[in-house]
């Protein structure tokens, strides 16, 4: 699969490289390219510098085409951007978005038809069955 990964934190490197280490063809866009001191020596796949919302920094990371984006940028408001871009502008089959605001990703879901992964919910029910010992 062709997969585009907008945000090299924590999350999107650890994204990258394992789907890189499956073979798959990768690009890695962010506006930091200290970033992508993450991805040494375990990452086959294209480092981009910039922002995903510049179409032309799409069009370099190769969306015309791509199966899947994921955005998970520290900024909700870029990641939307990113999914609504990807998903209706270009057409991309699979476009995860992180949502860190439970009633935003509830309304980009119902209203908008992004894929949203959400941490704050995720987290708050991970804990609440920690603390119930169903984990």
């Amino acid at each position: 699969m062709k997969i585009i990964i907008i945000g090299c934190g924590r999350v999107g490197s650890r994204i990258a490289i394992q789907l890189s280490k499956e073979g798959h063809e990768v690009s890695v866009i962010d506006r930091n390219p200290l970033a992508f001191d993450k991805l040494q020596g375990d990452f086959d796949g294209s480092m981009i510098i910039g922002t995903g919302i510049d179409e032309d920094i799409l069009m370099n990371a190769g969306i015309i085409g791509a199966d899947s984006v994921i955005s998970v940028t520290k900024g909700d408001n870029t990641n939307i951007m990113v999914g609504q871009i990807a998903k209706f502008l270009f057409q991309v089959p699979h476009v995860i978005v992180r949502i860190v605001d439970p009633k935003s990703k509830k309304f980009y879901e119902e209203e908008v038809g992004l894929t949203c992964y959400c941490p704050t919910e995720t987290s708050s029910l991970h804990y609440l069955e920690m603390l119930k010992g169903e984990r």
